[in-house]
């Protein structure tokens, strides 16, 4: 991160919560946070007025939450959404991310999770707690499968960085892998949300696995 502070709001509908996030936060110096809020509304009002680069957001508050965010995310490109939850369910988690979340962190993880979790999506990186990302990855996966396709050709490459994003591998995970830089790592992602139309990391993941599933059936069609 640069000099310059991080800023956060925080949206859920449990004061005590409240506070205590925001307790975290300020006594870090690279964070200021903006605003707080207890509503899905609350949390649309608050990027119209506060513009944060990160928002944290419930899922059990009052208002259409899962709306919100796609509202959010198609109006701001500033604005990452991590998803602070009880819910520990992989149906939600993915609801989320596919509402535009690009974090998911459960409540009661520690503070070095939550950092962690702010940083890979400020790094434009997408972030699942651990013990969920695999059972959460192979649920989109799975849904990906009834989309339609739009034929896109990826190089070797390209399929290389799509299979560690399978893995909920980090930008400097498959650069490590692959030897080549994060900087490099980072181009060919964006050349991937180019290419598939996808807006984060997740619905790269999505849309190549949908791309790879139709061309496997083409390919069987014609040798039929």
């Amino acid at each position: 991160m640069t000099d310059e502070k991080v800023s956060i709001a925080f949206v859920d509908d449990h004061p005590i919560l409240l506070e205590g996030m925001k307790a975290l936060f300020v006594n870090k110096e690279q964070f200021s946070v903006v605003a707080l809020g207890t509503s899905a509304n609350d949390a649309r009002n608050i990027v119209d007025t506060h513009h944060p680069q990160i928002l944290f957001m419930d899922l059990s508050m009052p208002g259409d939450v899962f709306s919100v965010m796609t509202e959010i995310v198609r109006k701001s490109d500033f604005t990452k959404i991590i998803v602070f939850t009880a819910f520990s369910s992989v149906d939600s988690a993915m609801r989320a991310l596919e509402a535009g979340a690009t974090g998911f962190v459960l409540k009661g993880a520690t503070f070095g999770e939550l950092f962690e979790a702010v940083n890979s999506v400020l790094r434009g990186e997408m972030y699942i707690t651990r013990l969920y990302a695999s059972q959460v990855l192979s649920g989109l996966r799975n849904r990906s499968r009834q989309e339609d396709d739009h034929g896109v050709d990826l190089s070797v490459r390209e399929r290389q960085i799509v299979a560690y994003l399978l893995q909920a591998r980090t930008n400097r995970e498959i650069a490590c892998s692959l030897s080549i830089s994060e900087k490099t790592v980072k181009r060919y992602m964006t050349n991937l949300m180019l290419k598939l139309h996808a807006r984060n990391r997740v619905e790269v993941a999505m849309r190549a696995q949908k791309l790879a599933q139709f061309k496997s059936s083409a390919r069987a069609v014609a040798l039929s």
